[in-house]
């Protein structure tokens, strides 16, 4: 395997040929925030907040999508890069309706510590207060539109490590939402498995236990990490 030679933050690093920048980044113990990525499935580069400055290019590259070359000089921490990822998370508040003090995620939630991260103290966008409904007809789980993202973690762990592929998108821009089977209420869905990995996915509080009260809401993003790889060193028999 090729290996390529690059810098990250003026730091020298080697990394295997086909490797993004965020999984090179993240060998180097360099952290790139992010929304969408979730190890095990694979990258959309829908959230952005992993956009990085590479040189001799102007435009910002999201790291989870692009792959690492040789001699490619990368910066991911600058004024820029800040301002930029601070905004993207204040366009996320603002066209969402996330009251952190009422959610079952609070104080769990991966939106929050991004909104700590870049010192958003406030939202300076005016918000859209979206009408979104909240469905709860699944026996276990509920869904709450009004804290989705579009991540599409849901979506893809679903599809990719389920095989269920209940979960998907529908509507364009503003209007984009996620829907079980063509747009069914999820407790009427006939290929739900009722596995709970989309719950375990979510980064925020979208994808909930029934019954989760106020800052109660806890995944434990080591069993998909665990599917994953038992599944690809066959570590099981069916």
């Amino acid at each position: 395997m090729t290996v390529k030679t690059l810098t990250i933050d003026g730091q020298l690093i080697s990394a295997r040929e086909e490797e993004t920048l965020l999984e090179t980044a993240a060998d180097a113990g360099i952290h790139i925030p992010t929304l969408c990525h979730l190890e095990g499935v694979e990258n959309v580069g829908a959230c952005r907040l992993c956009l990085v400055e590479i040189a001799g290019s102007s435009k910002l590259q999201p790291a989870c999508v692009t792959k690492v070359t040789e001699g490619m000089e990368v910066k991911t921490t600058s004024d820029r890069l800040q301002r930029y990822r601070r905004t993207i998370v204040e366009m996320l508040f603002a066209e969402g309706n996330h009251i952190c003090s009422v959610c079952v995620a609070n104080g769990n939630c991966e939106l929050q510590d991004l909104a700590i991260e870049m010192g958003m103290d406030h939202v300076r966008l005016e918000y859209h207060f979206p009408h979104r409904q909240v469905d709860i007809s699944h026996d276990r789980f509920g869904i709450d539109h009004n804290r989705c993202v579009l991540c599409t973690r849901c979506v893809r762990v679903c599809d990719e490590i389920e095989g269920a592929h209940t979960w998907d998108m529908a509507g364009r821009g503003t209007n984009s939402h996620v829907i079980t089977d063509l747009n069914q209420p999820w407790g009427t869905s006939s290929t739900c498995t009722s596995c709970g990995k989309c719950v375990n996915a979510c980064p925020t509080g979208a994808i909930f236990d029934k019954g989760s009260s106020v800052g109660e809401m806890k995944r434990d993003r080591a069993t998909l990490d665990f599917l994953v790889t038992a599944r690809e060193k066959q570590q099981w028999n069916f």
